[in-house]
C-alpha cells in the first residue's frame, strides 16, 4: 500500500494486457481442430476486464496520463492553460515595448531559456527593461529577460505543476491498489505471453529459412538432404547470393565422414552446417532442410572448431586442441556426434598426423558418429583402410579455378594447392620451382608408404625402450618428490621446535624476572638484598645463552606420518584462525601478533585484555589462536602496544586536512585516520576537504555510511567552515 507504478511501467502493463485480450479474441474465432496445442495453452488464461478499463481511462495511446483521470487533474490543467496564455501575453507586451525603445538585437524573437519566456536584450540595454536575466549569448552583446510582469505568473505556473505532479502520483496509486488482488492471475498470464512469443519467434525463424520436421530415427542412421547453414543462407539472400545444398549420409558401416579438399572449398561450413541443424533439431528447431532428411538424436555433441589459443591459461592452438581431444576420447561413445575441424593441425605435420591417426582409430573403435576435416595425406589413407570412416572431397572446377562447395563422399579430396596459388598471382618461376621440389615425390609415394611403414615397426620398438626409460625416471621423480616433502617437513618441524624452545626459555626468564621482583619488594629495596638479586640475574642469563650456543639441532627423523602430522596441525591452526570469535577465547592481533584474553564482542568491535589492559579492537583485525597470552612481558606489552597508542594520542589532531589530495591518496590517509580515532576512543573528528565540484565531499561521505563505528556526521557549523568540512561523530 501506497506504493504506485511508474507512468512508463503502467503504459508497459496496458500494451501488454491488451496485447494478452487480442490473442484470447483471435483464439476465439479459430476454428475449434485449428492450432489445438496453443488452444489448450491459453484454455485457463483470465485477463481481468476492469484492470485494462482503469489503464485505459488513466493513459491514451501515447502512454501520457488524460485530463480526464481525475476531476481534480482536469480543474489543474485548466488553471496551468490559464496562466499560460497570461504569461505570453505579458511577454509579448513587454516585447513590443522593448521593441519599440529600441532595446532589443535585429531579428530578435521570444524565445525560452530555463523553461521561462524570456525576451533578448541588448547589454547595454538590460538595465532598461525590469526583469530577470536568465541567460547570455556567447559573445555577451545580448541577454536574456523574463519580465518581471510575467515572473509571478510564472511561479503560480510551477506551483500547479507540483499540484499535477502530485495528483498523477494519487492517480497512479489508486489503481496500483485495484491492480494488486490480480498480481497471481497476471503473472501466469504474462509466463503464458513468453511462451506464445517464444513459439511464435521460432515459427517466424523457420519460416524465414524455409525449415522443415525432418525423419527423426532410431536407427543408426544420419541423412542430410538440402541441407543449408541457415545464417548463411540469411546473410546470402540480403545480398541476392544463393547458397548451394549439401547431401550427407552416415550409417552403421561408415559413421565418420573424413572430408578434405581445398582451402576456402567449404569444408569447414559442410561442418558447421551439420553441427547446427543436428543442434537446432535437439532444441526444438525444424530444420532448413528437406523433409525427408532422417535425423538421430544424440546423447552429447562434440565440437572443436577454430583456434581456443589462451595466454591466460597458457595454451598454443595445438594444446587446446589435445585438450578438447582428450575429452573427447574420454567421453564419446557410439552415442555421440563428434565435429572437429583441421584434424591434427597446429604441430609438425607427420607427428600430429600420427596423433590425429590415433585418435581416429579409438573414435572408430567407440562406433562415434562424426565429420571430421583434414589436409593431412596420411589420414586420407587412414580413412581408405579402417572400417567405419569414409573419405569426402569438396570439388573444385580445375578450368576456372574455382570451388563448387558440392561434398562428394567416397574419395579424398586434394588440396589443389598449386592451382589456388596461381589463381592469386603467386610468382610463376616460384610455383615451377615447388613443383620440380614435389615431384619426385610424388613419384616415389608408394615406395615412401612401404618405407614409412618399416620406420614405422623400427619406431615402436623404439618408442617401447623409451617407455620404460621414461617408467623409470617417473619413478625417480617420484621419489624425489617424496624426499623433498620430507625434507620440507623436517624444515619445518625443526623451526616449531626452536620456537618452541625459545618460548620455554623466555616462560623461564619471565619466571624467575617474576621471582626476583618480588624478593625485591619483600626485601623493601635493601640494596645489598637487590645487587644479590642482580648477580642471579647475571648468571641465569648467561646459563641461558650457553644453553642456547650448545643446544644441537633436532635429529628426529621425518617420516611420511610425521609429514601428515605437521599438516594436520597447520590445518589446525588455520581452522582455528577462521573459527567465530566468543567471549574467553584467546585472540591475536592480525597486525603485530599480541595475543590476548577477549572480553566481550560488540558488533564489528571487540574488547580485549592484553596484560590486563582493555583495549577496543576491530573484529576483523583479530583472529582465534591456541597460544597463550604472555604474562609479565612487561617490556614486550608496554613497549608493543601501550608506547604506540602512546605515541599515536601525542600527535593525534581532531582535524585532518584533505584539501589538495587526489582521491586514492584521501581515502588511504582517511581510514588510517579514523582507525587510529578509533583506536584512541575519540568522539568527534572534523573532515577538512574544501569546497571546490564537492567531488572529494561526495566519496568521503559515501564512505563514511559503510563505516559502523560512525554514528552520524554532517557539514561544520557555517562560522566554521560550513560545506567545506564534514564533523564525525563516533558511536
Amino acid at each position: 500500500p501506497g506504493t504506485y507504478l511508474e507512468q512508463e511501467a503502467l503504459f508497459d502493463l496496458k500494451s501488454s494486457l491488451r496485447t494478452l485480450q487480442n490473442i484470447l479474441i483471435f483464439f476465439k474465432n479459430r476454428e475449434a481442430e485449428e492450432s489445438p496445442q496453443l488452444k489448450m495453452l491459453i484454455a485457463d488464461l483470465n485477463i481481468p476486464a476492469e484492470l485494462l478499463v482503469n489503464a485505459d481511462r488513466i493513459l491514451d495511446d501515447k502512454g501520457e496520463i488524460r485530463d480526464s483521470a481525475s476531476s481534480k487533474l482536469a480543474e489543474i490543467r485548466r488553471q496551468m492553460m490559464t496562466r499560460q496564455r497570461q504569461v505570453m501575453q505579458e511577454v509579448r507586451k513587454a516585447f513590443s515595448q522593448a521593441k519599440k525603445s529600441g532595446w532589443l538585437p535585429e531579428n530578435a524573437e521570444i524565445t525560452i531559456r530555463n523553461g521561462r519566456p524570456v525576451i533578448p536584450v541588448k547589454a547595454a540595454d538590460k538595465r532598461a527593461l525590469k526583469g530577470i536575466i536568465h541567460d547570455e549569448s556567447a559573445t555577451g552583446q545580448t541577454v536574456f529577460i523574463e519580465p518581471v510582469s510575467s515572473f509571478e505568473v510564472s511561479n503560480e505556473i510551477l506551483e500547479l505543476e507540483n499540484k499535477e505532479r502530485r495528483e498523477i502520483i494519487a492517480i497512479l496509486t489508486r489503481f496500483a491498489d485495484t491492480l494488486r488482488p490480480y498480481l497471481e492471475p497476471l503473472t501466469a498470464a504474462y509466463r503464458t505471453l513468453g511462451l506464445l512469443d517464444f513459439i511464435r519467434a521460432k515459427a517466424t525463424f523457420s519460416l524465414k529459412i524455409g525449415a522443415a520436421r525432418p525423419v527423426i530415427t532410431r536407427k543408426s542412421h544420419f541423412l542430410l538432404k538440402k541441407g543449408i547453414h541457415p545464417l548463411l543462407y540469411l546473410s546470402h539472400k540480403a545480398s541476392g547470393k544463393t547458397v548451394v545444398p549439401m547431401e550427407m549420409e552416415l550409417d552403421k558401416e561408415n559413421r565418420l565422414l573424413l572430408i578434405s579438399g581445398p582451402n576456402a572449398g567449404g569444408k569447414s561450413v559442410c561442418l558447421m552446417t551439420v553441427g547446427l541443424l543436428q543442434y537446432m533439431l535437439q532444441c526444438g528447431l525444424p530444420v532448413s532442410a528437406s523433409p525427408d532428411s532422417e535425423f538421430r538424436i544424440f546423447d552429447r555433441i562434440f565440437i572443436d572448431i577454430g583456434d581456443e589459443q589462451s595466454l591466460e591459461n597458457d595454451l598454443s592452438t595445438y594444446s587446446s586442441h589435445l585438450l578438447n581431444m582428450k575429452f573427447f576420447l574420454q567421453h564419446a561413445n557410439s552415442k555421440s556426434l563428434i565435429l572437429i575441424d583441421e584434424f591434427g593441425t597446429g604441430t609438425e605435420p607427420q607427428l600430429g598426423a600420427a596423433i590425429a591417426e590415433a585418435a581416429l582409430e579409438q573414435l572408430v573403435h567407440k562406433q562415434t558418429f562424426g565429420v571430421i576435416t583434414t589436409h593431412y595425406t596420411s589420414l586420407k589413407l587412414t580413412a581408405e583402410r579402417l572400417e567405419g570412416v569414409i573419405n569426402g572431397a569438396m570439388l573444385f572446377d580445375v578450368k576456372a579455378l574455382k570451388p563448387l562447395y558440392q561434398l562428394k563422399t567416397g574419395k579424398p579430396g586434394s588440396s589443389f594447392a598449386f592451382e589456388i596459388a596461381r589463381k592469386i598471382g603467386f610468382p610463376q618461376d616460384v610455383l615451377n620451382r615447388a613443383k620440380k621440389k614435389s615431384g619426385g615425390k610424388h613419384l616415389r609415394f608408394d615406395t615412401q608408404l612401404q618405407q614409412l611403414e618399416a620406420d614405422k615397426i623400427s619406431m615402436a620398438q623404439k618408442e617401447k625402450e623409451i617407455l620404460v626409460s621414461d617408467e623409470k625416471l617417473s619413478q625417480l621423480i617420484e621419489k624425489y618428490k617424496q624426499l623433498t616433502e620430507h625434507l620440507e617437513a623436517e624444515k619445518k618441524q625443526i623451526i616449531r621446535q626452536a620456537k618452541e624452545e625459545a618460548l620455554e626459555i623466555v616462560r623461564q626468564s619471565n619466571r624467575v624476572i617474576e621471582n626476583t621482583i618480588r624478593e625485591i619488594k619483600e626485601a623493601q629495596a635493601d640494596k645489598e638484598k637487590t645487587k644479590q638479586l642482580r648477580q642471579q640475574l647475571e648468571e641465569t642469563k648467561e646459563k641461558l645463552e650457553q644453553s642456547l650456543k650448545s643446544r644441537p639441532l633436532p635429529q628426529k627423523k621425518i617420516t611420511p606420518k610425521h609429514f601428515e602430522k605437521e599438516k594436520t596441525q597447520s590445518e589446525r591452526v588455520e581452522t582455528l584462525s577462521s573459527e567465530p570469535l566468543h567471549p574467553g577465547d584467546f585472540v591475536e592481533v592480525r597486525e603485530n601478533g599480541v595475543v590476548g584474553e577477549l572480553l566481550a564482542v560488540e558488533g564489528e568491535e571487540a574488547f580485549v585484555n592484553i596484560n590486563n589492559i582493555r583495549l577496543k579492537i576491530s573484529t576483523d583485525k583479530l583472529q582465534k589462536t591456541n597460544k597463550k597470552p604472555a604474562r609479565f612481558t612487561q617490556k614486550h606489552s608496554y613497549s608493543g602496544v601501550m608506547q604506540d597508542i602512546n605515541r599515536k594520542a601525542a600527535h593525534f589532531e581532531l582535524t585532518l586536512d584533505l584539501r589538495g589530495k587526489r582521491a586514492d591518496e584521501a581515502m588511504e590517509l582517511l581510514t588510517r585516520y579514523l582507525d587510529d580515532a578509533l583506536l584512541l576512543s575519540i568522539k568527534e573528528v572534523s573532515i577538512l576537504h574544501g569546497k571546490g565540484y564537492g567531488i572529494l565531499r561526495e566519496i568521503i561521505r559515501e564512505y563514511f555510511q559503510s563505516v559502523p563505528e560512525i554514528e552520524r556526521f554532517g557539514d561544520a557549523p557555517v562560522e566554521l567552515g560550513g560545506a567545506g568540512i564534514t564533523k564525525v561523530w563516533f558511536r
